[in-house]
């Protein structure tokens, strides 16, 4: 089984039924409104051209950048219905403006008909909507049809497209693993969140400066648990999100960095299980 397929299930079987079954609720939504926002796309002519020159203004680094906060949403998504400490929300690196949304769902589309079909849009490119249309309607991993479906493929369509975006992202190798990269700061938003706790007892020190935290100080607590003189810790977490102790991951704000922090919350919950459901 392919790896990336295995970590996604084995991280749902860890799910009670009324949290697989509020996760299933809400994949279901987010597809009902992806599917909207690609039929208002594809039956308006303006919208579908607006959008198209957009794309084509795009980079190859902004296109993949968009599909990478795709995925972010998808991942955001297995995390918040898993109850741990570690699986805090992602912040504004899954944030998407409609534009960006609708640019993403085209393209895909696109990848999708050109996988299928190499040949379909070499026509002119004032017909692709038409191509584009046609395939959408008959044939496509984006959307199901009117017919009722279960939730066993719901689940399934959601982790093939997972499975599809972190092969195409890069940030996660072929046996799963997070790729090494950049060292990226923690999210502002989570930073100014951090709670202030007062020492107890003393003789603790802080592991950025070496010297004691002492006793009735106030200090900066990571969800952790590990302690830090603020003085030290908020330089620390403006060049990385790892704590300096455990190296546990606060969420940041670059989308790759986020995306291989919510994976490695999935592998280590997935961890040890064999069962699906």
């Amino acid at each position: 089984m392919d790896s990336h397929y295995s970590v996604l299930m084995n991280a749902l079987s860890t799910l009670t039924p009324p949290q697989l079954s509020d996760l299933i609720a809400s994949i279901s939504a987010l597809f009902q409104r992806h599917n909207r926002r690609l039929v208002s796309l594809l039956s308006s002519p303006a919208l579908f051209s607006l959008t198209l020159r957009y794309l084509e203004s795009l980079s190859l680094h902004h296109k993949s950048l968009l599909i990478g906060k795709h995925l972010l949403s998808n991942l955001a998504h297995f995390s918040h219905f898993m109850h741990t400490k570690t699986s805090a929300p992602s912040y504004s690196s899954s944030n998407m403006k409609l534009r960006d949304l609708d640019a993403v769902l085209l393209l895909l589309l696109f990848c999708e008909l050109r996988q299928n079909d190499p040949s379909a849009l070499e026509v002119e490119p004032s017909k692709w909507r038409t191509v584009v249309c046609n395939y959408y309607v008959h044939n496509t991993m984006l959307t199901f049809s009117s017919m009722a479906v279960s939730d066993i493929e719901v689940l399934n369509k959601f982790i093939v497209l997972s499975t599809k975006f972190l092969k195409f992202i890069g940030v996660i190798d072929c046996d799963g693993n997070p790729k090494e990269g950049k060292e990226v700061a923690a999210a502002a938003a989570v930073v100014v969140a951090l709670p202030s706790v007062q020492v107890h007892g003393g003789g603790k020190e802080c592991v950025i400066c070496k010297e004691e935290m002492k006793q009735g100080r106030d200090v900066c607590k990571l969800p952790c648990t590990h302690l830090f003189h603020w003085m030290c810790i908020l330089p620390w977490l403006r060049k990385t999100n790892t704590c300096p102790c455990c190296r546990f991951r606060l969420p940041s704000d670059d989308v790759s960095g986020e995306i291989e922090r919510l994976w490695e919350v999935l592998i280590k919950i997935g961890s040890g299980s064999n069962s699906f459901f």
